[in-house]
């Protein structure tokens, strides 16, 4: 009973959050969250960095995505801090590739990709795990935390969608060049992006347009993949955890470029879309290699018990520091800044 209630009190919470997202993050005032002066431009003027909404919303899921990891871990009585320190090297990784990816599949340094991040990830925890197990932890189980990986990527990437909502990338393409059925299925349900700074506009000239709601699309089945693969991994199910959080979230990933007008780089099958055809089979690779560990049972209360550690809460704050300054100042848009004084308030 406990195991349902903490998968539903997750669906309530995230439902609420992702319904705000959809209805305000469209919208040109929703890209920069403030503007700080950097260096004096004139006698009256600043020139000045944007810190956007893209890093709060990035930063926000990625803790949420460790907090989900930590407690699941916790379940299975693993200490806060392996888990800590498990994801804390593959973030040091992950983060760095996700524009390093970016530059080599779409030639572009100022920009990042949430999916060759995960996909480098995915394919070092196997070998990440057992050499942390050999030094700083005492034993990770394998499958079973890869699979608490995979649900936290699902809740992390549904969640940071909405950045994406927010910056007016990974945009879907506009109704007004779709067939009949599709225009009349997303008529009531598009997205319309405001304002020149975002993504939408100055890359594809399609702000102020019906466009299909893909990132909408894609933080509703990602959520629901995370739901679902949480209620295996808390019935003991880790395979299918894993299968179901892998294969559905890559699998959306490969199918939803149909409906995407963003640019994915070059070739009919892009880089990404190859990416997730080959994490798709990756599960079943690690089920067969690597013991089930059947045999250890989840304890949903001992995870939050483990969750609410002060010093865990402490690295989750500088958690989010960190990734809210790496991928919180914009680089693609600038800002003037000048400052008066109210002479009615002397």
């Amino acid at each position: 009973m406990i195991n349902i209630a903490f998968v539903l009190a997750l669906a309530v919470l995230l439902t609420a959050f992702l319904w705000w997202g959809f209805k305000k993050l469209p919208k040109e005032e929703s890209q920069i969250f403030a503007a700080m002066p950097l260096r004096k431009k004139d006698a009256q003027s600043w020139d000045g960095v944007n810190l956007t909404y893209y890093g709060i919303l990035i930063a926000s899921a990625q803790v949420f995505a460790v907090a989900i990891m930590t407690t699941l871990m916790g379940a299975l009585c693993s200490p806060w801090y392996e888990t800590f320190l498990f994801v804390a090297i593959l973030l040091g990784v992950c983060v760095p590739a996700s524009r390093a990816v970016a530059k080599i599949v779409e030639k572009k340094t100022a920009t990042f990709t949430v999916g060759g991040a995960s996909f480098i990830g995915m394919l070092l925890a196997p070998f990440v795990i057992p050499a942390a197990n050999l030094t700083i932890c005492g034993g990770l189980p394998v499958v079973p935390c890869i699979a608490a990986m995979a649900i936290s990527y699902a809740y992390g990437e549904g969640i940071g969608r909405l950045a994406c909502i927010s910056f007016g990338c990974c945009y879907g393409k506009p109704l007004a060049g779709c067939g009949p059925f599709v225009r009349k299925l997303f008529l009531r349900r598009s997205f319309v992006f405001t304002g020149k700074t975002k993504k939408i506009a100055y890359e594809s000239g399609l702000d102020d347009q019906k466009v299909i709601p893909i990132q909408a699309i894609t933080s509703i089945i990602y959520v629901s993949t995370g739901l679902v693969s949480t209620i295996f991994f808390l019935e003991g199910l880790y395979g299918w955890s894993l299968i179901v959080g892998v294969c559905c979230t890559q699998g959306w990933r490969f199918i939803s470029e149909i409906l995407r007008a963003d640019f994915r780089g070059r070739g009919r099958l892009s880089a990404y879309r190859i990416m997730s055809l080959l994490l798709v089979s990756y599960p079943f690779f690690i089920i067969a290699l690597f013991p089930a560990d059947a045999h250890l049972l989840p304890d949903i209360v001992q995870g939050l018990k483990e969750i609410v550690n002060p010093f865990l809460i402490l690295s989750l704050q500088g958690i989010w520091l960190i990734v809210f300054i790496y991928l919180g100042r914009s680089r693609v848009t600038g800002s003037t800044i000048s400052f008066y004084v109210h002479k009615d308030r002397i």
